[in-house]
């Protein structure tokens, strides 16, 4: 059965249904899984294109790896909440096509409190985020927006809710040598463990 639409450019269309049936459209009660297709700006309402990670308990090792990420994603939000380590060495935001990056990297973060006091760290190993004592319980979030040839930038504002401070994130990567596929949180030692918290990614 087919439904066709006459005038001089008519278009015949197989009729939908229940189910389904191969060649058929979709019917307004069916559902279909999109393969290898491409979105346009005539979104449906409702339809998501965010991504959400499985959350990480950073409750243990030196790193926590999200991999298998898409090769069209554009932007990554690394949300941290109640996370904390074992150290003072600033914990970092490091991203890779294939391994992970780990120089050529221009970042500084930034802190301050209510009274004032302030402090800077900079590094070329990651996006850096200032940590001030093993106590420190950062929550927040750090938004990783693809700029131009596989060049990411970052930024971000989080806290400390144990000593009252914020912190700012910004930098710039290093060109990876392909499509971003895995971020990684470590610290600049690479041997502090994080003993609070959990990790995840929104990506999109």
């Amino acid at each position: 059965m087919t439904t066709t639409i006459s005038g001089s450019s008519g278009v015949t269309f197989p009729a939908g249904g229940v189910g389904n049936p191969a060649g058929a459209v979709v019917g307004t009660t069916d559902t279909q899984t999109l393969t290898n297709k491409t979105l346009g700006s005539g979104l449906v309402a409702g339809a998501s294109l965010i991504t959400s990670g499985t959350a990480v308990a950073s409750t243990s090792g030196t790193s926590i790896d999200f991999t298998s990420i898409p090769s069209w994603v554009k932007r990554i939000t690394v949300m941290v909440s109640g996370v904390s380590t074992s150290g003072t060495s600033n914990p970092l935001i490091q991203i890779g096509s294939g391994s992970v990056s780990s120089t050529g990297y221009v970042s500084a973060s930034g802190r301050a409190n209510s009274a004032n006091n302030t402090a800077m760290a900079t590094s070329t190993a990651g996006f850096i985020i200032l940590n001030s004592a093993a106590t420190d319980v950062i929550r927040g979030a750090v938004v990783l927006t693809l700029l131009t040839s596989n060049t990411w930038v970052a930024s971000g504002v989080l806290t400390d809710s144990v000593s009252l401070l914020s912190m700012t994130v910004g930098g710039t990567s290093p060109a990876l040598g392909g499509a971003l596929d895995r971020v990684r949180i470590t610290t600049v030692n690479g041997t502090d463990t994080f003993d609070a918290g959990s990790i995840n990614i929104l990506y999109e």
